[in-house]
């Protein structure tokens, strides 16, 4: 017989962690072949991708950043632009690969510079894109403050107002103020806000569920609640069943499945449900993420991500 699962939220913290890489493309198989050329240089085939997505801005900064994501991606860029010095693509592209350089631990205050220099030439190159503020908003939740965040927020919303990665790293940024526990707490009132404005069928609507899953974070991190969830109490209360409810109806009736970032919301969801103590939830959501796991948020309370989200996947589904 198996052994059982591990609790979920034993912190890890003092133990080795599992070395399994979290792929930023998620199931986004075109954007996955396209990667595998690119890395070796041939950039004509991210160049026909990124023709192909066109205006679809969620989709767009998604793969835009999962290709900045390789290492050898600035370099490319570069060459596309020797041969197309006007690609605003290229020129894109290379600002948010400068970015991925600029948010490494070892980077320097001149490449974090450079960086920024990079995406305001991009911004100014495509004035409609929001990727370029992204590319910003990402390296500020880094390496700067959450006003400026804040503030390339405001510049994306303006250009896509249901911007999804947007609205996830505000939620982020906002639920790091005051580390004390706060019912009242302004991450609540921005997701809910956020969720009431987007379009009946927008993933905007998990974001709720989000904010909650962030403050959770803040809040053991803090060693405000406990790092188990089912002693914490955090996902147990009034608001925490309201949130649960109303997403989990939400992905039953509008499930996205077309958007490019709906397995990030899948993980969420999964996530609370385990959190909630509510594992036949979380099943039918275990099956539609398959393996497309991300690190957010099974990190969340010092756990080391991938172990867990097997763990919460064993206790869901009954079988690893």
């Amino acid at each position: 017989m198996s052994p059982p699962p591990p609790p979920l939220g034993r912190s890890r913290r003092k133990g080795g962690r599992s070395d399994h890489a979290f792929d930023p493309a998620l199931d986004d198989s075109e954007l996955i072949d396209v990667r595998g050329q690119f890395a070796q240089g041939r950039w004509t085939r991210a160049r026909s991708l990124l023709v192909a997505t066109g205006t679809d801005w969620d989709l767009r900064g998604h793969r835009l950043l999962a290709l900045a994501a390789v290492p050898s991606a600035a370099g490319w860029a570069r060459d596309w632009l020797l041969a197309e010095p006007d690609s605003g693509d290229a020129t894109t592209l290379l600002a948010c690969a400068s970015v991925a350089r600029a948010r490494r631990p070892k980077a320097t205050a001149d490449e974090r510079a450079r960086a920024r220099e990079a995406c305001l030439a991009a911004a100014a190159q495509d004035p409609a894109d929001p990727t370029p503020w992204l590319g910003l908003m990402t390296l500020e939740r880094t390496h700067g403050t959450h006003q400026a965040a804040a503030r390339h927020f405001e510049e994306i919303r303006a250009r896509h107002p249901e911007h999804h990665h947007a609205h996830h790293l505000m939620t982020a940024g906002l639920a790091e103020a005051h580390p004390e526990s706060d019912p009242l707490h302004e991450v609540y009132d921005f997701a809910a806000w956020a969720a009431e404005q987007a379009p009946a069928d927008s993933p905007l609507a998990v974001l709720p569920v989000v904010a909650h899953a962030e403050r959770y974070r803040v809040l053991a991190a803090a060693g405000v609640v406990s790092d188990d969830p089912a002693a914490s109490g955090h996902w147990s209360g009034r608001r925490a069943r309201q949130v649960m409810k109303a997403a989990f109806d939400w992905w039953l009736e509008w499930e996205r499945e077309d958007h490019p970032r709906h397995r990030v919301d899948l993980n969420f969801l999964a996530h609370a449900k385990i959190c909630e103590g509510r594992p036949a939830e979380a099943a039918a959501i275990f099956h539609r993420i398959g393996p497309h796991a991300t690190e957010a948020p099974w990190s969340y309370a010092g756990r080391d991500p991938y172990p867990d989200f097997l763990a919460a996947r064993t206790l869901a589904l009954g079988a690893p």
